[in-house]
């Protein structure tokens, strides 16, 4: 793996409960420290309280979705942190609105790990 994520703080933001726990695993195999939310508010609490590095944001959830959670973050929390949508759509992931929502980039899932690697280190990286 060229790509370290070592010490990497990541805010995994994903309402089904095996997704999220499936994702924490793999990244916290590859050395990241994760920690998981349930809602988009649940994120933002998160947020106020916690440092990260980066953000994994599902886009469906309940409560407040990936659009609105994101939103929050850039617009009343003046966040820069980078934030990067994960979805199940090939198309949603890829379709220009994730990034016209404030997100720096998405991705589709099930994801590669290299992948997922490469995309965290570029984003806190710059």
């Amino acid at each position: 793996m060229a790509y370290s994520i070592e010490g990497v703080r990541i805010l995994v933001v994903e309402d089904n409960t095996l997704n999220q726990r499936i994702v924490k695993l793999m990244l916290g195999k590859l050395g990241a420290v994760t920690t998981g939310a349930l809602n988009g508010q649940e994120a933002i609490d998160l947020l106020v309280d916690g440092a990260f590095d980066i953000v994994l944001m599902d886009l469906n959830m309940p409560v407040m979705d990936g659009y609105e959670t994101t939103a929050y973050i850039r617009n009343v929390m003046n966040s820069r942190i980078p934030i990067v949508a994960l979805t199940a759509d090939e198309m949603t992931g890829n379709d220009g609105a994730v990034i016209a929502a404030g997100m720096n980039a998405g991705i589709t899932k099930p994801f590669d790990p290299d992948q997922i690697c490469k995309l965290i280190r570029t984003l806190i990286d710059n």
